[in-house]
């Protein structure tokens, strides 16, 4: 067993946080000189060549490559053998991001609370953290910081098996489409599909740290990343939505195997299931979201639609809310329903 020390932990995350909002990397600089050349726009051209130089005097001057920096979402890969000595992980996380931040004179962007009283938490913590056991002693962790105009973007959506791959590539691209010049063109379009409601963001998301030009290492997936690319730019948005043909560098496609009666797919342009654990009757703890919860339940039972959808007034045993602090220009929300055979066991070891 191999331990680590928190300490080591907040400073490494702390170094992280500067250097991912200070360098883009290798492969997205790359991708941005090939759409530079392929490029037909004149207009479009420029705004590539203004980003590229905006990139060079982010990393000599070492200031921040967008004035958003982001909140920040971290992937962790925690190997079976280490044990973390001195503290808490998301706290030493969190403690590297408040440093990382106000030395770095990155913005801080999350709000403490992302509906009643949205209130700058001031060194844009709590962080966003995905934890994944694996084997081994060593901790890799990933910062992605996300800013809030790609990600005010992406959709998330419950298709039927039926639709298939034509009802996939349909939302991916009216995803985009829709998103026009507002998520900041060009971009890389992550694409989650399968496993369930919370288990597709997250494949979306993941799906975003893979390089440009690695594809899916399944020939059918790969297929439909490079025709979903090739749609995307013959769209004509464009470089920062001025016309063009440089609308994506990439479309990076993760896939999970899912329910037999469901297809989720979720889109990410660069989780709400927790709150069905709770037990009927008891409320979140902070009385506006109580307050909340109890409007909506009696809404939603107003409806009329009833057991097994024959009309009356039980239509849901219960609504629950859970929270957590945001972007300060997002208002991220989930709804995910669960019938009433709410099937949930706990254990601990």
């Amino acid at each position: 067993m191999r331990e680590v020390k928190v300490g080591e932990i907040a400073r490494a995350v702390k170094k992280l946080c500067m250097d991912a909002n200070y360098h883009l990397p290798s492969d997205v600089i790359d991708a941005l000189k090939e759409g530079y050349r392929k490029e037909e726009s004149p207009v479009g051209k420029d705004v590539l060549l203004q980003i590229l130089r905006n990139v060079e005097i982010a990393a000599q001057q070492k200031i921040p490559l967008c004035q958003d920096t982001g909140g920040a979402v971290f992937f962790i890969d925690l190997g079976q053998e280490v044990r973390i000595t001195g503290g808490n992980l998301e706290d030493a996380i969190d403690k590297g991001v408040k440093g990382g931040y106000l030395k770095g004179y990155l913005r801080k962007s999350m709000v403490s609370d992302p509906l009643f009283k949205r209130i700058n938490s001031k060194d844009n913590t709590p962080s966003v953290i995905h934890i994944r056991i694996v084997p081994g002693d060593k901790i890799k962790i990933i910062l992605a910081p996300k800013g809030a105009g790609a990600e005010n973007m992406s959709k998330v959506a419950m298709l039927k098996p039926a639709d298939g791959v034509a009802g996939v590539r349909d939302f991916v691209i009216e995803t985009v489409k829709k998103a026009g010049a507002n998520s900041c063109p060009p971009v890389i379009v992550g694409v989650g599909i399968g496993g369930n409601f919370e288990k597709a963001p997250c494949l979306a998301k993941r799906a975003l740290l893979r390089k440009i030009g690695e594809h899916n290492p399944d020939a059918r997936y790969a297929r439909l990343e490079n025709e979903l690319l090739r749609r995307i730019n013959n769209l004509g948005i464009g470089p920062q939505g001025l016309g063009g043909r440089v609308t994506a560098l990439a479309v990076n496609i993760e896939w999970s195997p899912c329910h037999i009666a469901s297809l989720p797919l979720a889109v990410n342009i660069r989780l709400a299931k927790r709150a069905l654990l709770r037990r009927i009757g008891e409320h979140n703890p902070d009385a506006r979201y109580a307050r909340l919860e109890g409007e909506l339940l009696s809404r939603i039972n107003n409806l009329g639609i009833g057991p097994q959808g024959l009309g009356g007034r039980v239509t849901a045993l219960a609504v629950n809310i859970e929270w957590f602090p945001c972007h300060i220009a997002s208002l991220p929300i989930a709804v995910n329903i669960q019938c009433h055979s709410a099937r949930h066991k706990e254990i601990e070891i």
